[in-house]
């Protein structure tokens, strides 16, 4: 098994790498030779697979469609027949569904009716839509100019041939792909295994829902917003709730995380000079850097591994429990230990950070290819203020405009903690590092969030 990178081998890699004042753009680079995708894979029937990542290429063992066939609903011609200035009238000879073949012979002047899917008959390569068709006492008749030879004709194997890669390793299984491998016959597909991801927030004035308001303490919404980020991503999630701002509680929460998961993300606690333990656990526990990432909102940030060695063995009744759910070895930490994320404590900066940087990262580890946001342009209905040297993620509104161009405005205020802007938002102003002010009519980058969450 090749050797994981140290952090410190991974940032002598980077041209210019300072952990306090890191570009954003740098984080995907290091993030990507940080993680690995697991190798455990299994078999999966279709109605399970969807959102899970194909573990190797699938290769199709037939041609779609199987035969050539009818794009229409009409009537199938030998298309030699057609003239470019003469209506032709033909004899209709016969019938042929979906699901059935046409065993006649079909002569010339003649045509047989054909269903939408049906196999065209030997000799046959057009088919006349219905409509297109005036009928006659023991035929039909299809006007000069309306048809071209080979219209209307689906070809065997148009979609995929024989032999042919149909969906390629690496690629997240939507609901087209559930319906391509279907429709080559096959029951089930080669996925990885669910990643499995641990979470919790940090910090003595959070609060647990249920529990009684006191001053100073803030209800948790980080647990909520990152449950919901890693549900939407397909993972296994494994929430352990709050954790209080005291050594044994944290060391314990961290060990118990590393047991059971492949990655751990954690909220608060990683900004310098903060009165907590987190930071110093984290030391402790892994290979872990603290970057200040030059951007907004979401400047610090956490990244490392919890070491393999630190993670104790589980309890047999642990273990026993973990076996039960299909992976072999699941429970086991793997020899490289837990990815950890420490993400912010403001609410806005725990969303945009998890998508810029960690959701990416995620889908790496799943085993996707495919794991960068796609960035669509829009023009800005006003003003934005930026200074060159960070990057900024602004919650905009995204509409069509009267002649079909995307325009996008913000949602107001852009402070961290405002996490109602994100709700009223539906996608992230992305303006780049050495990106100056914006004015009104300049194209920006703009992250879709029905794409991304």
């Amino acid at each position: 098994m090749t050797r994981a990178l140290t952090l410190a081998e991974i940032a002598a890699g980077l041209q210019g790498y300072d952990p306090q004042a890191l570009r954003a753009s740098d984080v995907g680079a290091f993030l990507e030779r940080l993680v690995a995708p697991v190798a455990e894979t299994e078999a999966l029937g279709l109605f399970e697979a969807l959102g899970r990542v194909l573990a190797q290429d699938v290769i199709s063992p037939i041609h779609v469609p199987p035969h050539d066939n009818s794009a229409m609903d009409g009537y199938a011609l030998d298309g030699r027949q057609l003239l470019p200035d003469q209506a032709l009238t033909l004899r209709v000879v016969g019938k042929v569904l979906a699901g059935q073949a046409w065993t006649g012979p079909v002569h010339a002047g003649e045509c047989v009716k054909i269903m939408t899917g049906a196999p065209m008959p030997a000799g046959l390569d057009t088919v006349v839509p219905q409509e297109f068709t005036t009928a006659g006492t023991d035929g039909i008749t299809v006007p000069a100019g309306v048809l071209s030879a080979g219209d209307n004709r689906r070809f065997q194997g148009e979609d995929l041939r024989q032999g042919a890669v149909a969906l390629s390793k690496g690629e997240l299984l939507t609901p087209a792909a559930l319906g391509l491998a279907a429709s080559m016959g096959l029951k089930t597909v080669p996925v990885f295994r669910r990643l499995r991801v641990a979470y919790f927030s940090t910090g003595d004035e959070i609060l647990s829902l249920g529990e009684a308001a006191r001053e100073g303490a803030v209800y948790d919404s980080n647990r909520y917003t990152v449950f919901g980020l890693l549900t939407r991503l397909g993972v296994q999630v494994i929430d352990l709730g709050v954790v209080p701002d005291t050594p044994a509680r944290l060391e314990a929460a961290f060990l118990a995380a590393a047991q059971q998961a492949d990655a751990i993300i954690t909220s608060g606690g990683v900004s310098v000079g903060e009165a907590d333990h987190t930071r110093t656990l984290m030391k402790q526990l892994g290979d872990v850097t603290f970057w200040r990432i030059a951007m907004r909102p979401g400047r610090p940030m956490a990244v490392g591994r919890i070491r393999a060695e630190r993670i104790p063995a589980l309890s047999a009744s642990r273990a026993d429990t973990a076996s039960a759910t299909s992976y072999q070895n699941e429970s086991n930490p793997s020899p490289a230990g837990a990815i950890l994320f420490g993400l912010p404590g403001n609410p806005v900066a725990v969303m945009v950070t998890f998508l810029a940087f960690v959701r990416p990262a995620l889908l790496r580890m799943m085993g996707c290819t495919r794991a960068a946001p796609p960035l669509l342009r829009a023009i800005s209905t006003e003003p934005i203020r930026k200074k060159p040297g960070r990057t900024e993620y602004q919650r905009g509104r995204v509409t069509t405009a009267a002649d079909g161009t995307l325009q996008v405005a913000t949602t107001g205020n852009q402070g961290s903690g405002v996490l109602s802007s994100m709700v009223q938002a539906n996608g992230l102003i992305v303006l780049h590092h050495d990106q100056n002010t914006v004015a009104p009519g300049d194209a920006v980058d703009v992250m879709l969030l029905d794409a991304v969450m």
